[in-house]
């Protein structure tokens, strides 16, 4: 089946890109009526368009927008005289015949030098030579002026897509047997056979203007031998004189003709190319061979060159120079932008799996790929493009996405699913997004998504089946994709590492690799990322992170904070919560009064807990309330990502070196949107169900005259807190939990309570804050009167919930201990009273989602009970449960709560303390030991 011809918008798009501006306008348009009623009206659409040097506007209306934006591309595609490529030969042979017509025709036909076609702007330099030189331009100027010799090229022979030097090879012979064309035998030019007339050089002298002043270019070399770092090299142009013999002479070839031209790079609108010298080879004029021999005896450098290779696609020789020179048919002179190192790393980090996502924020050293996908808070390009651009990128085919109908019932919670879950794929789902299918009100569907990802041969290099499922299709794919993005993500991390051989295992967590096919495919990724130059690894990675094996701990505690400003609002970001922040990132010399700005960001909007910036930036902003800002240091990111990242490029910063300097983050937190569960619990209930869990455990305290606490999974310590402003018999409070920050924070409140110079009394004298997992047993918190562990289990995988009730009943034997969870009964409720109007889900969209995404489960009544009755039976303990949020009756309380006693008989029982058992890192003591 044949290839549907591009639309006039993807062809201006494929010119232009974002340089094609469309403003459509909305006006009434009168449909008459009945004598005596009001005259009916509707919306129509006209479109204008704006493009650099031409503006159209429709001259009639269009009922939907996107065809008014369709026909005012085809009003200027006409008066640019731009044709799309149609009718491509089928055959070799067509290809092959129709290639000798067209450079024919380049030549030949003298119309052809008043067009706005590029190639008549390398003719019009060479046309104002005298002597042999006249008229004479290199062959790989056709190449990288025109689409449809490239196109014709690769009918002719696959391979020709992915070698610029296989292309030079086939216009060479093509060009030996058009009629009116003159090639060298010793070098690669090209001319007509007889002169063009005055009136034509004339035409195209006027077309095309020469330069009135001499333009100095930066570039940049990419060495083929990998050890060797790219740097800037500077291209003099000087009037009259054919560009690309100024690139020769960089690359130290004979002259212009014996450089070749890569494809575009980037953006389609740009003029990007790699340039490299031709390695002396043998033409073979035979089409049936379509191959290129190298002379001599392997001494003639036929050398890949692999970072200049990885970067095009193509394959690349020796040493290259990427520029951004050419001509357009834009614009009637010779198009010249600086090429800096800025720029080179930015296209290189735009091939990474996060890359994309990094720009599309705008923010290289703060932004991550985050690791869970949600409707209401993603930002930036979505995953599914995210992985489509990736794909298209490594030169790889569109990801195939398969959606499947998961039939659920509203008893399936979690991720285990019933003994009926059965899946029927949809008709209509390969890459593209479908509208939600329905069965029936009391059986309705969930989906889940499949991805396939194949390699150029169109061999399957990984498939992904999705564990999780989702209430729209939508929904489904974003996820999955997703899932093989953060794969990919962490394999490229492995390559930098610089990994003799990057761990990758046939099958593991929902992923099947066909290695072979895999390897193969991303050998080049390999040799670019996995071999970098230097002595220090991370800063010379390939746009690669500083110290991805550093522990996420370790990175939260590096970020210690000076220069805080501005009061205390009270109102700071939580896990869940939709923070906005500005920020500006500054590398900082140590020995030189220099800073320069690398990176800033008037309004950085992300969610909290779901790794969307560095660990770093996160512990700073969860420590500062609402218009409140600090500074923290870091060690510096990788040389190559400071380069990608920099707002202004300075040649200095590529002569850093990393010990010579470190990053200074300046934070602002400008807004805090609280999370959806918190939202929804504030919405329906009064108190919110935060204060009634508090109430709840202040009561039996006082009703057991507990003297000490112990808060496990505490947090940024809200119930502490919390506690403090109540009265109790406590004496001791003690919080555990595995997020310093989250303890810093914690202790930042308790302290301000606490002080002497606190207005708030409290009867309260000592309190704890330990750094430590709730799963793991230390004995100076053994026999405590009570504990309390709100809204935490949830949180952790249903195997640790288990375990953590098993430690705290067999080892830390509290009197009395509190355990609250998310009733997942209860979410019905809680979701329709806190949706906004333009949210409110569909009709039967099935079960209800989590009430926050980090959720790994939410149980019913049911399951609660469950557990926490077998954790009593097995620890001599009782339980009885109840809850807060609503009356209790169907579907029962939104917060259920289980409180387990310890039973009389063991209230006698020997401490067996071992004071060697003290995993947890005393992180904060008040009054100081």
């Amino acid at each position: 089946m044949p290839a549907a011809a591009p639309t006039p918008k993807a062809v201006l798009h494929q010119r232009f890109g974002a340089k094609a501006r469309y403003t459509v306008e909305e006006v009434r348009e009168d449909m008459g009526g009945c004598p005596g009623l009001a005259p009916q009206t509707r919306s129509v659409y006209r479109c204008a368009l704006d493009l650099p040097g031409l503006s159209v506007t429709t001259p009639g209306t269009f009922l939907r927008k996107k065809d008014a934006e369709q026909a005012a591309a085809q009003i200027a595609l006409d008066k640019l005289g731009i044709q799309p490529a149609t009718n491509i030969p089928s055959t070799p042979e067509e290809a092959w015949d129709e290639l000798i017509a067209r450079i024919s025709g380049f030549l030949v036909d003298e119309n052809f030098l008043s067009s706005s076609h590029p190639l008549v702007g390398h003719l019009s330099v060479t046309l104002r030579r005298t002597g042999d030189l006249i008229g004479r331009i290199p062959m790989s100027a056709v190449a990288a002026c025109d689409m449809k010799v490239n196109t014709l090229c690769k009918v002719i022979d696959p391979k020709a897509e992915f070698d610029p030097l296989l292309i030079l090879s086939l216009i060479y012979n093509a060009a030996k047997q058009s009629p009116g064309v003159f090639v060298s035998d010793n070098n690669f030019w090209i001319q007509s056979q007889k002169p063009y007339s005055l009136e034509a050089v004339d035409l195209a002298l006027k077309r095309w203007s020469d330069m009135s002043d001499p333009i100095e270019v930066e570039a940049i070399l990419v060495p083929c031998v990998l050890e060797d770092e790219p740097k800037t090299v500077r291209i003099n142009l000087q009037h009259n004189e054919h560009y690309m013999g100024y690139i020769a002479a960089k690359l130290s070839v004979i002259d212009s003709s014996h450089v070749l031209v890569s494809r575009t790079i980037g953006k389609a609108s740009s003029e990007i190319r790699l340039y490299f010298a031709a390695p002396n080879v043998q033409f073979v004029s035979d089409l049936s061979k379509n191959v290129l021999a190298c002379h001599g005896d392997g001494n003639i450098n036929c050398q890949v060159n692999k970072r200049a290779s990885y970067i095009s696609g193509q394959t690349i020789y020796g040493d290259a120079i990427l520029a951004n020179i050419g001509y357009t048919r834009r614009d009637s002179e010779l198009h010249t932008e600086d090429v800096n190192l800025c720029t080179y790393y930015r296209i290189l980090l735009g091939k990474l799996p996060d890359g994309n996502y990094k720009m599309s924020r705008d923010s290289i050293l703060a932004a991550e790929l985050p690791s869970v996908y949600s409707r209401s808070s993603w930002k930036g390009l979505c995953p599914r493009d995210l992985l489509c651009s990736f794909c298209r990128l490594q030169r790889l085919p569109e990801p195939h996405f398969a959606v499947s109908r998961v039939s659920a019932s509203c008893e399936v919670v979690g991720s285990a699913a019933s003994s009926e879950e059965r899946e029927v794929p949809l008709k209509t789902v390969e890459n593209q997004y479908t509208n939600d299918v329905r069965i029936n009100k009391e059986n309705p569907d969930m989906f889940k998504c499949k991805v396939k990802i194949y390699s150029r041969k169109q061999e399957i290099l990984l498939e992904y089946s999705a564990a999780d499922t989702s209430s729209k299709e939508s929904d489904a794919i974003q996820n999955s994709a997703l899932k093989v993005l953060i794969w990919f993500n962490n394999y490229f991390k492995q390559l930098n590492t610089k990994m003799d051989n990057p761990s990758l295992s046939e099958c593991t967590h929902h992923f099947k690799v066909h290695l072979n096919n895999f390897m193969q495919e991303f050998a080049m990724c390999f040799s670019v990322y996995g071999k970098t130059g230097g002595n220090d690894s991370r800063m010379c990675s390939a746009v690669g992170p500083s110290s991805m094996d550093t522990p996420k701990q370790q990175l939260e505690n590096s970020a210690t904070l000076t220069h805080i400003e501005g009061p205390d609002s009270g109102v700071f970001p939580t896990h869940g919560s939709l923070t906005c922040i500005s920020y500006t990132a500054s590398l900082v010399m140590k020995d030189e009064a220099k800073i320069y700005l690398l990176e800033s960001n008037n309004e950085f909007e992300f969610e909290i807990g779901t790794s969307a910036v560095s660990y770093q930036l996160e512990s700073c902003v969860t420590q500062l309330s609402v218009n409140q800002t600090a500074c923290f240091v870091a060690e510096p990111p990788p040389r190559d990502l400071i380069l990608a990242a920099v707002t202004e490029f300075s040649h200095d910063l590529s002569k850093i070196s990393r010990e010579s300097c470190f990053l200074e983050f300046s934070v602002k937190v400008l807004q805090v949107t609280e999370p959806l569960e918190d939202r929804m619990e504030k919405a329906l209930f009064s108190p919110p169900l935060s204060k009634q869990r508090v109430e709840f455990a202040v009561r039996h305290i006082n009703e057991l005259h507990a003297t000490t606490l112990v808060d496990f999974g505490c947090g940024s310590g809200s119930l502490l807190d919390s506690l403090l402003e109540h009265s109790t018999t406590l004496e001791k409070i003690v919080g555990v939990d595995i997020s310093r920050k989250g303890l810093t924070r914690a202790a930042k409140s308790l302290h301000q309570k606490l002080s002497k110079k606190s207005l708030m009394q409290t009867s309260v004298p000592s309190a704890v804050l330990y750094d430590g997992s709730i799963t793991d047993y230390d004995s100076r918190l053994y026999g405590v009167d009570i504990g309390t562990c709100l809204e935490v289990i949830e949180h952790m995988e249903e195997d640790q919930a288990s375990l953590f009730g098993n430690i705290v009943l067999s080892s830390f034997r509290p009197t009395v201990l509190i355990v609250s969870t998310p009733n997942y009964e209860y979410n019905p409720i809680l979701q329709r009273s806190a949706m906004h109007k333009e949210d409110e889900p569909e009709e039967n969209t099935g079960p209800c989602k989590f009430r926050n995404h980090d959720h790994k489960f939410e149980w019913t009544r049911a399951q609660f009970q469950c557990w926490a009755t077998e954790l009593a039976v097995k620890h001599n303990y009782g339980v009885e449960f109840c809850g807060v949020g609503g009356s209790g009756e169907e579907p029962g309380y939104a917060s259920q709560i289980a409180v387990f006693r310890k039973m009389k008989r063991d209230q006698e029982e020997i401490c067996l303390n071992n004071d060697h058992d003290q995993p947890y890192e005393l992180l904060w003591e008040w009054p100081n030991a």
